[in-house]
């Protein structure tokens, strides 16, 4: 029985010998690298390094929003190709709440973190 199961994995479609099987297998690497960055300190993730233009070059994301962006374009596109790819969708997903995650992190530290901050008084 876990013969015939292996078999019909290594017959699949989106199976092991095709690239439809490995490109989001290596893509799980990305989502890897996303989850070893929530330790890194929000004040260390940087928006002039991360930004990725968009629409003419006249809006940006930083790189999280452009992963959170891909995590769910790709996914729904994994849903209605033929065959299905849920190894793809699986990282995609992964992709777009570690790059929500992120993007959050770095929002809350630059903003409630300044709302937080007292004011200087200038003394004489």
């Amino acid at each position: 029985m876990a013969s015939s199961k292996l078999q019909a994995l290594w017959n699949h479609p989106a199976g092991p010998k095709t690239i439809h099987f490995w490109a989001p297998t290596f893509k799980w690497g990305i989502s890897i690298a996303n989850v070893a960055d929530f330790t890194k300190p929000p004040e260390k993730l940087s928006y002039p390094q991360q930004i990725v233009f968009l629409l003419h070059g006249d809006a940006f994301l930083s790189w999280f929003a452009a992963v959170t962006c891909t995590g769910v374009i790709w996914s729904r596109y994994s849903t209605v190709i033929t065959p299905k790819n849920w190894n793809l969708f699986s990282v995609n997903i992964v992709m777009a709440g570690t790059g929500l995650y992120q993007l959050a992190r770095k929002i809350q530290h630059d903003y409630a973190s300044e709302a937080k901050a007292e004011p200087a008084t200038v003394t004489e």
